[in-house]
């Protein structure tokens, strides 16, 4: 971190990132007296025991273990290094980073930042050459898909001309090498010379942007050609652009996302440009028909359910049950929507309006549903070889819910579709999962073996009441730190966290709980402190209950007796020892005089 982001810096993104806006910003979080609970986003599991808490700015998983501060958590939610999650934070409060020293950073940085100023202006380009002269087919084109001039300007849609140098020509003018233009994806190099060429050419331009809505991809829709030219050519993978994880629309939706947390999913840009102006605001879609797992995760951070509006053609159909494994596999509900007469989402809306849309997407019946009556619309049930296909196919699916009860429930709907019993559904059903992937039952309320808990032995209750209240009142620290002796404590990890909170109370260098908390490398000693510190106590006076009073001993003095105790019995243990002399056996007694001394003595000043 040194020489990186200066500790000021860090602080101060820190104080602009509330850990309950962050975390709420990836899943849902409900309100539980101080403190705010969600399911854990890192581990599968029925009931919430993800907890946030916003006095201390720490989260903690008393099922998985994992907890930290907000860097911690965007750490792990997003796969990030530390200093990747402190750029992410940065980013997010609008607190600008000093510049790194390490060179491989600034290189990496500098390219990431040049690509994204050549797609902004590039972007800027193609919106303002759809309004110029050549222009004209693609605004004949968004006029017959009656796309709004306010839509087109939302979505900064824009036209590359048909040329095979108008991007090339336009980068040499503006300075950019073409090297660079080629690592941008806009200009493709000729085979075995130097020159490149446009990549999009005579194409409708849609604007890929990420969730901070930085234009980092394009899409374009060709306009006219013959059958063998694609329909649609979009930017490849490149420092600043993953088809896998981008997600088109959501940094126009994710606000609806989070208000209705529902994400209705579409297929193309101009069926989510439809719904969107439409009314229909929580609306995305992914690049192509391919939802990654990671798609599902970032939905995740917005929604708590999804609604599949694929095309109504095989494609469109088989789109939906291959995003099923992902979406499940997020923790997310799944429903189908499926448009009438076949339509897609643009053709509909125009024809019917937003309100009856969104009426199909109220509507839209869950997964298993769905896909039960899809399986019964495409396999004759009547026959052996279609009762067959039917039950296995929905075994397989139900597999993947991870829950009896809902297996139970569309077992006995699939049994009343085959006119069959249910106990002999229930018997193939059994048979089918047993053959396939491990029902997931299991898995709830554990860990993954990849996200392996970082155990430790549970310490004594007044050692981690200790702890609790010496690192959420800094008011008793000056006095616990005047009468407590570390090897009173028993517990390794509790002696060593109370050690450095005392030590940065005599050094005056004490940077805050949360922050301090970060500054811990020590996984299961985090875990630890995370742990106690989102355990309530109900503790109302710290001074008394460590210190005491005149008529009851405090927990110090407790764990010092206990201590002494202890002393005292290892000393006997030694004094009749045959081995020990009589001299040594006169200087241990003097040693048991002084710890029985010690501990009648009172801890309060």
């Amino acid at each position: 971190m040194a020489g990186l982001v200066s500790e000021n810096t860090i602080e101060q993104i820190r104080q602009a990132s509330d850990i309950v806006d962050v975390v709420g910003g990836y899943i849902p979080l409900k309100k539980a007296g101080t403190s705010f609970r969600a399911l854990c986003p890192f581990h599968r599991e029925k009931s919430p025991s993800f907890n946030v808490v916003p006095s201390k700015q720490i989260f903690h998983c008393f099922g998985c273990g994992k907890g930290g501060d907000v860097f911690r958590f965007v750490q792990e939610y997003e796969g990030l290094n530390f200093i990747e999650a402190v750029r992410r934070l940065a980013e997010r409060a609008r607190i600008p980073l000093e510049v790194d020293n390490d060179p491989a950073r600034q290189q990496t940085r500098a390219l990431k930042d040049t690509l994204l100023l050549i797609h902004e202006q590039i972007c800027q380009r193609w919106q303002a050459a759809l309004n110029q002269e050549g222009g004209q087919i693609a605004r004949d084109y968004l006029e017959k898909r009656a796309v709004s001039l306010d839509a087109v300007q939302l979505f900064r849609i824009g036209y590359a001309p048909e040329s095979w140098d108008d991007t090339v020509n336009w980068a040499r003018s503006k300075g950019f090498d073409a090297a660079l233009v080629e690592q941008a994806g806009l200009v493709v190099r000729k085979e075995g010379t130097d020159r490149h060429y446009d990549r999009f050419r005579g194409r409708l331009m849609f604007p890929i942007c990420d969730e901070q809505d930085r234009v980092i991809g394009f899409s374009g829709r060709i306009l006219q050609g013959d059958e063998k030219t694609a329909k649609y050519v979009n930017s490849p993978e490149t420092p600043i652009f993953s088809k896998g994880r981008v997600i088109f629309g959501l940094n126009k939706s994710k606000r609806a996302l989070l208000d209705t947390k529902t994400a209705v999913v579409c297929e193309g840009q101009l069926d989510l440009i439809a719904c969107f102006m439409g009314g229909v605001t929580n609306v995305v879609a992914p690049q192509g028909t391919a939802f990654t797992p990671e798609h599902a995760r970032i939905l995740k951070r917005y929604a708590e359910e999804v609604v599949l509006c694929f095309d109504a053609d095989n494609a469109g159909q088989n789109a939906a049950v291959r995003a099923l494994d992902a979406l499940l596999g997020a923790g997310l509900t799944v429903r189908v929507a499926s448009v009438p007469n076949g339509k897609d989402p643009d053709e509909f809306i125009k024809q019917n309006g937003g309100e009856a849309f969104a009426d199909v997407i109220k509507r839209a019946p869950g997964f298993f549903d769905w896909y039960l009556d899809r399986l019964v619309a495409t396999n004759d049930a009547n026959s052996d070889k279609g009762r067959v296909t039917i039950s296995r196919s929905m075994a397989e699916a139900l597999a993947k819910a991870g829950n009896d009860v809902v297996v139970d429930k569309y077992l006995q709907k699939t049994a009343l579709k085959l006119g069959v019993s249910s106990d002999a559904v229930r018997a193939d059903f059994k048979k089918q999962m047993k053959a396939g992937p491990a029902p997931m039952e299991e898995e709830y309320d554990m860990p993954s073996p990849e996200e392996e808990q970082v155990s430790y032995p549970k310490p004594p209750p007044p050692e981690i009441t200790l702890l609790q209240l010496l690192l959420e009142n800094d008011d008793i620290v000056p006095q616990v730190a005047g009468v407590l002796a570390p090897e009173w404590l028993t517990h390794e990890l509790v002696r060593t966290a109370v050690e450095r909170r005392l030590e940065a109370h005599h050094n005056a260098t004490w940077p805050g709980l949360a922050a301090w908390i970060g500054s811990l490398d020590d996984a299961a000693t985090q875990r630890m402190i995370t742990e106690a510190l989102a355990t309530p106590h109900g503790v109302a006076d710290a001074s008394t209950v460590l210190l005491g009073s005149s008529s009851k001993p405090g927990s110090l003095q407790l764990l010092r007796d206990k201590w002494v105790d202890s002393q005292i019995a290892a000393l006997n243990r030694r004094m009749t020892d045959p081995e020990t002399s009589m001299e040594d056996g006169h200087h241990l007694q003097r040693h048991k005089d002084e710890l029985r001394s010690f501990k009648g003595k009172s801890l309060i000043p």
